[in-house]
């Protein structure tokens, strides 16, 4: 940093006067204040944080020894898990919060998932489902809500960016326990399918299932494999190889999990988180759960495994500046054993999960042999200034194991996010267009009503309210922008939240839903989609014979055409490419409010318009300035990806329910089903 960016922190409180005197003169700290920050002992559970000395800009800890590497801090943007009677983090915090009045009863065995899966979801017959290792299965549906709960399996995926310009660079790394189950992986077709017997392969299979474009590492076993993977996840983000992380694990005891103190039973744990820099993750409007504000891994040797923790906590207390008096909590492996059982390979994601709920919730969890949860009041410094809640997820190295430490702390206090402002006036009384996709009927049923029940309670009606529509408004954006698209696809064009979830319900409702689909076949041609008799060059964009030449596909003789095609010139002309007679016309071509869905599963082709081109981008983002939502839902129903083209400005990212997967036994892998999918 500058001699400007020095003097800045220095009256921020950053940085105390001696470090800020190092740093303008080069120098390095005094011995005895180093000295005293390295021995600082590690605060017990639930220490009270009082008065932690000014801090240090955030760094991580170093590979390979030296000075830390200054960093903004990587952020938690999404995580998602299940553990034993828990199928998701809220019901995980509930059994957490019960603490020892809870302990010691059974659990009801595996994560949702380890027996059952959803196939089709995933692109995969039930045939190639049946052969990958159980716990491949788990993280493949973790790894996708993840990414679906931080708002990036659609257009917004494109954006994470690799240091080279690649789009859709996520790393991939992931702790397991040993595999076994597995013997062939499926590929896309086209590709040869890979042996997946040894676990070095796991993340380049589930790359290639995801589609996505970083790097990866498998660290099988050990119960700090997590916080492995995750300190190898945060080296990649530093270096610039992905612009994104994913960082799972599961893990698959034997027996029937105990939770009790000591943790002596079998435990079963799956979940994931995503991790961006921080400074890029705000700047999107991710949400942010907590900071990783330092890691540090290390084997023991053959030192006790007591000195090679203490060690590991110091290097990472350093690393950020941190003293053990500004840490407020400690989450071990005995503490997850409490709520989890040994979770194997898991052990450290269920530690993690456990800390970044206590510091979004501010309450401290029971330690173990006490009975209830208190509140985590937030420390000050000497001058009263406030400071952040920060906690430690440590795992103590077993036989042939690491050990490992990662300092969290709670996010940047900030206000509340604004909802993006909705449509006014006239374009408000139009409504807002609402686009679900899934890969069959019966998915897209599923997981309207779940968006319908989850989001748009039956008894919170907004009945037009200015809220209401901002709402809808910014649930609409998300949709579009943080879902990939499927084939099966849904339209409706609502004016407030209540409309919507009224129409959603309907639609999920209707056992005959996913039989009306409408299919490819019955689709409207691209004349009717159009919808004129004089479309000024609008046939060539449908049509056109030679996709290479842009002034074909613009329709013109002259690249002046295109302007006309993107609506920049003359604004009646978005009514023409919309093919709209009337500026109030509204609803999926149909009454306002209705549903309208298009099965194109056995759709040929690319679709009635090529979406790689910059006509066509220009064309559809013109239809999303006029709000031509009439033809918008058209040609989404025909097959085009209309979402991409919404280049509204960025917004904060809104947290929606991750969709349906319907899963059934493998052991029917081929054979009717006799039982009904479950949905999840």
């Amino acid at each position: 940093m500058d001699h400007r960016d020095i003097l800045t922190r220095f009256k921020n409180g950053d940085l105390g006067r001696e470090q800020a005197a190092a740093l303008l003169t080069g120098a390095h700290p005094g011995s005895a204040a180093r000295h005293a920050l390295l021995t600082a002992e590690v605060a017990p559970p639930r220490a009270a944080v009082s008065q932690p000395p000014p801090a240090r800009a955030l760094t991580t800890a170093p590979a390979g020894g030296g000075p830390p590497l200054p960093a903004d801090g990587y952020a938690i943007t999404a995580l998602h898990g299940r553990f034993p009677d828990a199928d998701g983090l809220d019901a995980f915090w509930h059994t957490a919060v019960l603490g020892g009045r809870d302990a010691g009863r059974r659990t009801s065995g595996s994560p949702a998932g380890a027996g059952d899966f959803d196939a089709v979801f995933f692109g995969l017959t039930p045939q190639d489902a049946a052969l990958m290792d159980p716990q491949e299965r788990l993280l493949l549906e973790v790894l996708w809500q993840t990414l679906e709960t931080a708002g990036c399996t659609g257009a917004r995926l494109d954006t994470l960016t690799a240091a080279d310009g690649e789009p859709r660079a996520v790393g991939v790394y992931v702790a397991h326990d040993p595999l076994g189950r597995a013997a062939v992986a499926p590929a896309p077709a086209g590709d040869a399918p890979a042996a997946a017997g040894a676990g070095v392969t796991l993340p380049a299979r589930l790359s290639t299932l995801l589609d996505l474009r970083g790097p990866g590492h498998c660290v099988g076993g050990g119960g700090a494999a997590f916080l492995v993977a995750l300190h190898q996840a945060l080296s990649a983000l530093r270096a610039g190889e992905c612009g994104a992380a994913l960082v799972g694990a599961v893990g698959l005891r034997p027996g029937p999990a105990r939770r009790h103190p000591q943790g002596a039973e079998g435990g079963q744990g799956v979940g994931a988180v995503l991790l961006r820099p921080l400074a890029a993750a705000r700047a999107a409007g991710d949400t942010v759960h907590a900071v990783v504000r330092a890691t540090a891994v290390a084997h023991p040797g053959r030192r006790a495994r007591e000195a090679a923790a203490d060690r590991l906590a110091r290097r990472a207390l350093a690393a950020a500046g941190v003293t053990a008096a500004g840490v407020g909590l400690r989450e071990t492996e005995t503490t997850v054993a409490a709520t989890t059982g040994d979770t194997g390979a898991a052990t450290g994601l269920a530690a993690l999960v456990r800390a970044v709920l206590q510091l979004r919730h501010g309450t401290l969890l029971p330690a173990p042999g006490d009975s209830s949860a208190v509140p985590w009041a937030r420390p000050h410094d000497q001058s009263g200034r406030e400071l952040p809640r920060r906690a430690t997820v440590a795992v103590r190295p077993a036989a042939g194991s690491p050990a490992a430490h990662v300092l969290l702390e709670e996010p940047p206090r900030r206000g509340p996010e604004p909802i993006a402002a909705g449509p006014a006036g006239p374009a408000a009384a139009s409504g807002e267009l609402v686009l679900l996709s899934a890969p069959t009927p019966e998915h897209l049923a599923a997981t309207a009503r779940r968006l319908a029940d989850r989001v748009l309670p039956a008894d919170a009606v907004e009945d037009g309210t200015q809220d209401g529509r901002r709402l809808l408004a910014a649930l609409a954006r998300e949709l579009r922008l943080g879902r990939a698209v499927r084939d099966c696809r849904l339209a409706v064009v609502a004016r407030d939240t209540g409309e919507l979830g009224a129409a959603l319900r309907a639609f999920a409702d209707d056992q005959a839903g996913a039989d009306d689909l409408v299919g490819a076949d019955d689709l409207a041609g691209a004349d009717d989609l159009v919808g004129a008799d004089d479309r000024g060059g609008a046939d060539d964009l449908v049509g056109a014979d030679d996709r290479g030449g842009a002034d074909d596909l613009a329709g013109a003789d002259d690249r002046d055409r295109a302007d006309d095609l993107a609506g920049a010139d003359d604004q009646d002309r978005a009514d023409d490419l919309a093919g709209a007679d009337d500026q109030d016309r509204a609803g999926a071509g149909g009454a306002r409010g209705s549903v309208r869905c298009a099965d194109l599963r056995g759709a040929q082709g690319p679709g009635v318009l090529f979406g790689e081109l910059p006509e066509t981008r220009a064309y559809l983002a013109a239809l999303w300035r006029g709000r031509r939502l009439d033809a918008l839902a058209r040609l989404w129903l025909a097959g085009v990806d209309v979402t991409a083209a919404d280049t509204a400005g960025a917004a904060p990212v809104l947290p929606l329910p991750t969709s349906a997967l319907l899963r059934r036994p493998l052991r029917e892998a081929g054979c009717p089903a006799t039982d009904g999918p479950t949905p999840s």
